[in-house]
């Protein structure tokens, strides 16, 4: 089921890959989204808030795995490109040894702070017994976490997006059922939520394993121990870690504005937990699709294809624009039915501010799909560290611009929701003319 890239129509290639990935990240939303409304529901606003806060926390700490994952992602598909089968193995069983080591030192980590998430998110009292009790659950799905975007990223490099779907499908549909059974017929409360999250993972995670263990011979070759070599260890480190660091600097600084939005009370951040989850939803598929579009430069620039890439880029801007700009009219248009979703109609007041929330971030939603894009541009052209300037732009104009504004007593917690489109223009801005400035060179071998 593994698809070259680098032959055939660009565009229906390029779609044909993106689709089972954007399926499987709503998917995947959809089953995040099924813990915040089945907990909204049920359990109500402190709940909420507590699984809200919770799952901003376990983005920042998956997407230093994801990151990891993405940029050895990005060697193997560059490696697949060039027809080198020996490159591809050794990187293979080099990035599993790197990523595993790291992903156990971050869940010893993770447990280790449990104490001091608190006062780092500046947790108010009443909601953080039921946000411990459902991080000590949910850390034990980090392990997970890792082996299922690590053998993702591998199927998705040589071009097989398909697999990685069903498995997270089957993982979806099993959160979901669990969820009802935990926290409704159980009554196991948040935790219920965070043991039916970790065992979904893992039952995902295990099964994608065994899948590209039996099935791809190269994957099997990889774990020989003479193929973990040194050198590309290094390699893979020096791609990987600034992947990582881009996606981590990326979550850090949305753990720094959700610990300032726990300030403003409980009933803000069940608005910005909700709405957070919403507007996750609306731009996913994009960012997949910025995913796709950065295996499909990959393969063709370790193909040397120069005319393939320059016209899916082309393709892939005018794509994500449109699809930007649908998203934003619907968001605009439902963003208060879409807030009923998750809050009882009585919460008038976290229901106005989410939909706040929602109609400043969705109105400028081409803004974080072209930088997708040139996130995943840069990630295949052997440019990680024009990725981490990117997001270091996004992200401190976000995290600096959220405490200003926000300080303002006549501006508020809007602050915040204005700090974010900003960022996303100025970034935008610093990444094109980047690509303008350096175009020749960036697509030089």
């Amino acid at each position: 089921m593994n698809k070259d890239l680098t032959k055939g129509p660009v565009m229906s290639s390029m779609m044909r890959f993106a689709v089972p990935m954007i399926l499987g990240n709503l998917l995947q939303q959809c089953y995040n989204i099924a813990d915040t409304l089945i907990v909204g529901k049920y359990l109500g606003k402190n709940a909420l808030a507590a699984v809200g806060s919770s799952f901003t926390l376990m983005t920042f700490l998956t997407s230093i795995l994801l990151g990891l994952c993405m940029g050895s992602g990005a060697v193997f598909s560059i490696r697949f490109g060039r027809r080198d089968d020996e490159g591809l193995k050794e990187s293979i069983g080099a990035s599993f040894v790197l990523i595993g080591v790291l992903t156990l030192l971050l869940n010893a980590a993770a447990f280790a702070c449990l104490s001091g998430i608190r006062v780092f998110l500046r947790v108010p009292e009443e909601v953080w017994p039921l946000m411990q009790d459902y991080l000590a659950v949910i850390f034990g799905g980090i392990a997970a976490t890792f082996l299922y975007n690590y053998f993702a990223s591998f199927l998705r490099a040589v071009g097989n997006s398909v697999v990685p779907l069903v498995f997270l499908a089957v993982s979806a549909v099993l959160n979901i059922a669990l969820d009802l059974w935990f926290v409704i017929g159980l009554s196991w409360g948040a935790a219920g939520a965070a043991f039916a999250t970790v065992i979904s993972q893992y039952v995902a995670g295990i099964g994608i394993a065994a899948y590209a263990l039996f099935r791809d011979p190269q994957m099997r070759a990889a774990f020989r121990p003479l193929c973990v070599r040194r050198d590309r260890v290094r390699e893979i480190a020096g791609f990987s870690i600034l992947t990582c660091v881009q996606q981590s600097v990326m979550n850090l600084g949305i753990l720094m504005v959700q610990g300032l939005v726990n300030s403003f009370g409980p009933a803000v951040m069940a608005a910005f937990a909700a709405a957070v989850k919403i507007d996750a939803f609306a731009y996913m598929p994009v960012q997949d699709f910025g995913n796709a579009f950065s295996t499909f430069i990959a393969q063709n620039y370790g193909a040397q294809e120069e005319k393939r890439i320059r016209e899916g880029l082309k393709g892939a801007v005018l794509t994500a624009l449109l699809f930007c700009l649908f998203v934003s009219a619907a968001v605009w248009l439902f963003a208060g039915p879409l807030m009923g979703l998750f809050v009882e109609p009585g919460e008038t007041e976290v229901v106005c501010e989410g939909v706040r929330y929602l109609r400043i971030e969705g109105a400028f939603y081409c803004g974080i799909g072209c930088l997708f894009l040139l996130y995943g541009l840069y990630r295949a052209l052997e440019k990680p560290g024009m990725s981490v300037v990117l997001t270091v732009i996004s992200l401190g104009t976000r995290v600096l611009l959220a405490y200003l504004l926000s300080s303002i007593p006549s501006v508020g917690v809007v602050g915040i929701w204005w700090s974010v489109p900003i960022g996303w223009l100025l970034a935008d801005a610093a990444g094109l003319v980047y690509y303008a400035v350096h175009k020749k060179k960036l697509l030089s071998w």
